[in-house]
């Protein structure tokens, strides 16, 4: 038996190593065949350079950094003027300084070029590994761009700013700015998700009124995203119309004043804490009208589908940063004589939630391509319109339970603070609550079909013909469709199962396309074959007749 000095009663075995300076792009097949593959190849060395520089030490500390040091809010100054200032540590505007230097709050807009949406989903991708919260502001100035180009007097003066690829965290002006950052404001008490049911009132500043024009806004917003951010986009209703209608609220009103939209309190969240979100009222606050009147909704809507697509591309980051700490960790941990990685069940763990990863990744990065269509083609359209809302249903659920399966792969020291993994829990709802929960976008995704019936027949048309190959998934196509034909009150009350069939199907598709045979059969057998109840929701109960450990070796190859 081993004995230790004074002083000393352990030795530190079997520990393992932290996870850093590896590519996050280089050590991912499915990303790096998808940017090939989507039209991306040209952005590929700067996607690689920026794959080793997220995993520098110095790098992935600003993420712990900048959710154990939380936003504050300080409402008012010294001498009782009202501020309204959000402090924030210094590690979270390096993030976001990291995030705007690679152009992924705007790249398809201010730098288009075929593939300039694929290449930004696959930079954005590999950032979400990094950190969460800091996404947030920058996906809500992304999808805002296409709505404020639709106002070209307003975007002439926003453009450069929006565009610029600096970040710059002074609370100003926006004329002395040299970037800025979009927020939105939606939610209020009373209606959540059902935004129809808004009360804040926008009343006409000068007697006019109309597109373009100014309003004073009273009321309040329940959530109300990045108070920090230097314009808000918001809904609210005017005396002349019945509908909401969407105004443009900066931070500052035209006089260089603070505009009187009053922080009331910063939301304490489960996750995404690095990211202030806020409750606001309006006391006269000045903002202008974008869009027709009374249709805030549809000019809000497409904005809603690009941060819907962001919401998908964050849940698969997760994945994939929980995935890559889990199967290092288990080529790393000896348990009963043997790493983990080498154990048969804990392979089976590993390859189960390698699977999920890969398709979520093939997914959203064949949806960037569709985001990317100009030609409006019905197939594209399809994968937009119906694809993304059931992507975001579904994936988004999924990274629940797979943050906390891979959190297990780490026993005790995934459950503690001092690692990534507990963190990745937190984070993992929010996607799902965000921008519609479950039940609305499977709503969506059943609204869409009903409204445009040639797009989902092109849809599922074109997967007809791949499914011819593979029967489980030529079968699970059919009972598809014949759920597509129920009765209404039966198909709403199934818009969840529909939405889930959709997605498996539509990553079953790519898989089978892309991926190599031990990952495409595995994935159908498990998740749309006759075995697939037996497969249940738990992750390692994949038939022990696949090959557990190619799927994992290709998963990660750090």
């Amino acid at each position: 038996m081993e004995r230790f000095g004074p002083g000393n009663t352990h030795e530190v075995t079997n520990q393992v190593p932290p996870l850093a300076n590896y590519n996050l792009f280089a050590s991912d097949a499915a990303l790096a065949a998808a940017v090939e593959r989507e039209g991306a190849a040209w952005h590929r060395e700067t996607l690689s350079r920026d794959g080793a520089e997220l995993t520098t030490p110095d790098v992935l500390a600003l993420a712990d950094l900048a959710n154990r040091h939380t936003p504050e809010l300080s409402v008012f100054s010294p001498r009782g003027e009202r501020i309204d200032a959000l402090e924030f540590h210094p590690s979270w505007h390096t993030l976001l300084g990291l995030l705007r230097r690679e152009g992924l709050h705007a790249l398809p807009f201010s730098d288009p070029q075929a593939g300039a949406m694929v290449a930004r989903c696959a930079g954005y991708f590999l950032h979400a590994q990094l950190e969460s919260g800091s996404l947030c502001p920058l996906t809500m100035t992304f999808a805002s761009i296409p709505v404020l180009q639709r106002e070209p007097a307003l975007f002439a003066t926003l453009r450069d700013k929006l565009y610029s690829r600096e970040h710059d965290p002074r609370d100003v002006p926006l004329d002395q700015k040299t970037s800025m950052m979009i927020g939105m404001g939606m939610t209020e008490k009373q209606g959540g998700s059902d935004v129809r049911s808004n009360r804040t009132q926008a009343f006409a500043a000068d007697g006019g009124g109309g597109r373009g024009a100014a309003y004073r806004l009273v009321g309040h917003k329940w959530f109300f995203s990045a108070p920090q951010c230097d314009a808000h986009l918001v809904l609210a209703r005017t005396d002349d119309h019945e509908g909401l209608s969407c105004f443009f609220v900066p931070r500052f009103a035209p006089d260089g004043s603070k505009n009187a939209v009053r922080v009331q309190r910063l939301k304490d969240k489960l996750g995404n804490r690095s990211n202030a979100s806020s409750e606001v009222e309006f006391f006269d606050a000045h903002g202008v009208m974008i869009g027709d009147e009374g249709r805030g909704v549809p000019t809000i809507i497409e904005m809603a589908n690009y941060t819907r697509l962001d919401c998908v591309i964050g849940s698969a980051a997760l994945m994939r940063a929980a995935l890559v700490q889990a199967i290092h960790h288990a080529r790393h941990r000896s348990a009963f004589g043997r790493h983990l990685a080498d154990q048969p069940l804990m392979r089976n763990v590993l390859a189960d939630l390698s699977l999920e990863s890969e398709a979520a990744t093939v997914l959203f990065m064949r949806l960037a391509r569709a985001f990317e269509d100009t030609t409006n083609a019905p197939e594209e359209r399809a994968w937009r319109r119906l694809v993304t809302p059931a992507a975001k249903y579904w994936v988004c659920k999924r990274t629940l339970e797979f943050t906390g399966e891979a959190m297990e792969v780490w026993g005790g020291n995934g459950y503690v603070e001092e690692g990534p993994m507990a963190r990745f829990y937190r984070e993992a709802p929010v996607n799902s609550i965000w921008e519609g929960s479950g039940n609305v976008m499977c709503l969506d995704v059943l609204r869409a079909m009903e409204r445009e019936p040639d797009v989902a027949q092109a849809l599922l048309g074109a997967w007809r013909e791949a499914a011819r190959a593979h029967p489980a998934l030529n079968a699970a196509l059919e009972r598809l469709m014949k759920a597509l034909t129920s009765a209404p009150e039966a198909r709403e009350a199934s818009a969840r199962r529909i939405a889930q069939q959709l997605v498996l199907i539509a990553q079953a598709v790519l898989l089978t396309k892309h991926a190599p045979s031990f990952v495409a059969d595995a994935f159908i057998a498990t998740r749309l074959g006759d075995g697939c109840g037996e497969s249940g929701r738990v992750y390692g109960t994949l038939p022990a007749s696949f090959d557990h450990a190619a799927i994992v070796d290709r998963a990660f190859t750090g």
